[in-house]
C-alpha cells in the first residue's frame, strides 16, 4: 500500500524543523499541508500547501479545517498547540468519517492534559507518583499547617502552555498576593530533583507505546527545554508504560518528569509533538515513519523503546525565513 501520506499540521507556527524532519524521513511519500491564523508563521515556508484559517475558537474553524481536509484528501491530522488538542479530540468522529486518523488523544484524556490540577488529582487517584498540587491558596494553607508541604513552592497557570507566569515562591505573603490576583494559578511543591522529559509514540493501531525517548534538561526557556542530553533507564521506561495504561492517547506525546530520592514523578503530559522532539529525531527515533506505517501502510509499528544512543546532546538555536510579501501572499491559500 505504498503511497503519499497527506498530513495536516494545524497551528504550525514556528515548527520549521519538525516539517523538515518529516520531509527528510518520507521524501516524496509525504504531502505537508499546514494551517495558521497568521500569514507570517515561518513554518509555512516548509510546507507543500499552506492555508490561512480563523482563530481556533471561531465558530467557522472546524468547518474550515474539514473543508481543507476534503480539498487535500488528508489522511492524518494533528495540532502543534495545546489549546487545540481538545478541539480535535472532540471532533474526532467528523474527521474519522472522512477516513482521517486524528493524531490526538481521546476527549477525556485531552481534557486532563490541558487542566494541570485535574491531571494531578487523576494521577494521585490512580496511584501514579506526581507533584503535590493545590488549586487555591486556602487548600495550600490547610496542607501547610498539616505539615504536608513547605516553602519554597512553585506556581503556574492551571491551563495553557509555554510556562508563562510559572515561578518559584518563597513566602506566604507573596503566594497569597499571586493567587488572589490571579486565581487561575495552581500551587505545587518545589521539585529540586532532576528535570527530564520523554518523547513517546503511541501506536494508532495497537494503542500501545512503541517508542520512548528520554532526556535530561540542561537548560530551559519559556516554552520548554533548549538543551538536553539523552539517557536510558529501564525503570523509567517501565514507569512511563504503567502510567500510560490509565490514559487514551493516539500518536505523539511529550511527558514531563522529575527524579528525586530514587523515585520518578510524572508532572505533565503534552499530547502532541514536543518542542524538543527534534532531539529524539536526531538520534533516530523516527515518529514520521511510525505515522506513515500506521496511517498509510495500515500496520502496527515494531517496538523501539529505548532504541537510541545515550549521552547525545541537543543544543537548540534560532534561525530565520526571509521572503517577500508577494511570495507570502502567493503561497498562502485563504479559505
Amino acid at each position: 500500500m505504498d503511497g503519499v501520506l497527506n498530513i495536516l499540521f494545524c497551528s504550525v507556527g514556528r515548527r520549521c524543523e519538525l516539517l523538515k524532519d518529516f520531509r527528510k524521513s518520507l521524501g516524496d511519500k509525504v504531502k505537508l499541508v499546514v494551517t495558521d491564523n497568521s500569514p507570517y508563521a515561518p513554518a509555512l515556508a516548509f510546507a507543500d500547501v499552506s492555508y490561512q484559517v480563523p482563530l481556533i475558537h471561531d465558530k467557522t474553524y472546524i468547518p474550515t479545517i474539514l473543508e481543507i481536509c476534503r480539498r487535500e484528501d488528508i489522511h492524518a491530522i494533528t495540532t502543534l498547540i495545546d489549546p487545540e488538542i481538545a478541539i480535535l479530540a472532540e471532533n474526532r468522529e467528523a474527521f474519522e468519517a472522512l477516513g482521517i486518523t486524528v493524531l490526538a488523544p481521546y476527549s477525556d484524556t485531552a481534557a486532563l492534559c490541558f487542566d494541570k490540577y485535574k491531571m494531578a488529582e487523576y494521577l494521585t487517584k490512580k496511584g501514579i507518583p506526581t507533584i503535590k498540587t493545590y488549586d487555591t491558596f486556602a487548600a495550600f494553607q490547610q496542607a501547610y499547617h498539616r505539615g504536608e508541604i513547605a516553602f519554597p513552592v512553585f506556581v503556574k497557570p492551571r491551563t495553557g502552555s509555554g510556562s508563562v507566569g510559572a515561578r518559584r515562591v518563597d513566602t506566604f505573603e507573596m503566594l497569597e498576593e499571586i493567587t488572589v490576583s490571579d486565581p487561575s494559578m495552581i500551587i505545587q511543591e518545589f521539585m529540586d530533583g532532576e528535570d527530564m522529559d520523554a518523547d513517546i509514540y503511541v501506536d494508532t493501531i495497537s494503542h500501545k507505546p512503541v517508542a520512548i525517548f528520554t532526556k535530561k534538561k540542561i537548560s530551559t526557556t519559556i516554552g520548554g527545554a533548549n538543551k538536553t542530553i539523552s539517557f536510558r533507564d529501564d525503570a523509567l521506561f517501565s514507569f512511563i508504560e504503567e502510567a500510560l495504561l490509565v490514559f487514551a492517547f493516539n500518536g505523539p506525546l511529550d511527558m514531563d518528569l522529575f527524579y528525586r530520592n530514587g523515585q520518578y514523578y510524572l508532572s505533565e503530559i503534552n499530547p502532541r509533538f514536543g518542542g524538543a522532539y527534534l532531539h529524539a529525531y536526531g538520534v533516530g527515533v523516527d515518529f514520521p515513519s511510525y505515522i506513515y506505517e500506521n496511517v498509510q501502510q495500515k500496520r502496527e509499528n515494531a517496538v523501539h523503546i529505548g532504541d537510541y544512543q545515550e549521552d547525545v546532546v541537543m543544543m537548540m538555536y534560532d534561525s530565520v525565513v526571509i521572503k517577500s510579501l508577494s511570495e507570502i501572499n502567493k503561497n498562502m491559500v485563504k479559505i
